[in-house]
């Protein structure tokens, strides 16, 4: 139950935080990349299309990643997905499944923005004290860049949250994928100079993403599992976040609500500074 709230509550707000360390070309990584055009596999709940001049690593390769950028996982990571030039943009993308449950999406009229980015505030700086202990940046949010919004044509709820840390200012583009037994959480990680242009890339690319038959949203049937809350606490944290809140996580990793990603730096050292390809990295 623990794993699980942890899940819900870094998976709900955005998971990176700043610094990759790039200290020479001998060390690498152990990430197994696989390069575009293919199709990516996301477990046994979903796929994506890999284009061409894009790269994508599974499971193993996205703990390897998130570990080198001073992330905790939390066991629910699918998949990475980036371009393989900087030309093409310096970004990334993350997938993690959070198996809740059917997702109700009867609050879609009822998104109130405002609590919201209070609320995701408040575990933004409770996760700051953990951050200090561990010795990585803090993170504040500035506010939405795009206010949460629902497609009911495609069940996919969508939001912007801008926040700066101490290596500049960074935009978290967060999309959550409604399936028949639980959530897709894709979160977009791109600095804020690239969100007109990157974002365009960023939808087609999803485009691309589809739920293995007997996951997707519409095949729900009576008695299969519901979520134990909606489309606002999606946004908010989840069931994590109220307890975040409330002070019930006690010493679990004092409640990670990891908010936005300061990422600005990790995403230049991740890419070079004007090189064309990610660079090796270690912790």
């Amino acid at each position: 139950m623990q794993r699980r709230i942890v899940a819900c509550v870094v998976g709900a707000a955005a998971v990176l935080s700043a610094t990759v360390g790039m200290r020479g070309q001998e060390q690498t990584t152990d990430i197994r990349w696989q390069a575009g055009p293919s199709v990516g596999s996301l477990g046994d709940i979903a796929q994506i299309t890999v284009p061409e001049g894009f790269r994508f690593t599974g499971q193993a390769g996205t703990r390897t990643f998130l570990e080198l950028t001073q992330n905790p996982t939390n066991g629910s990571e699918l998949g990475i997905l980036l371009p393989e030039s900087a030309e093409a943009g310096r970004w990334f993308v993350v997938f993690d499944f959070n198996s809740i449950g059917y997702v109700k999406d009867d609050e879609k009229d009822k998104l109130d923005a405002d609590d919201m980015i209070a609320n995701i505030r408040e575990g933004t700086e409770a996760a700051n004290e953990e951050r200090k202990r561990r010795g990585w940046a803090t993170m504040s949010i500035v506010g939405w860049r795009t206010p949460p919004f629902y497609d009911t044509r495609t069940n996919n709820l969508t939001w912007a949250i801008a926040g700066a840390g101490q290596d500049g200012n960074v935009v978290n583009y967060s999309v959550r994928l409604l399936g028949r037994r639980g959530v897709m959480n894709v979160d977009l990680v791109l600095s804020p100079e690239e969100v007109d242009a990157v974002v365009p890339a960023f939808e087609k690319v999803l485009g691309g993403f589809t739920f293995k038959p007997g996951s997707r949203y519409a095949e729900f049937v009576q008695g299969d599992k519901v979520a134990a809350y909606g489309l606002t606490a999606l946004v908010a944290g989840g069931a994590g976040a109220a307890l975040a809140k409330s002070g019930l996580l006690g010493k679990l990793w004092k409640a990670i609500v990891l908010g936005v990603i300061a990422l600005v730096a990790a995403i230049k050292k991740l890419f070079g500074r004007g090189g064309n390809e990610p660079q090796p990295a270690n912790t």
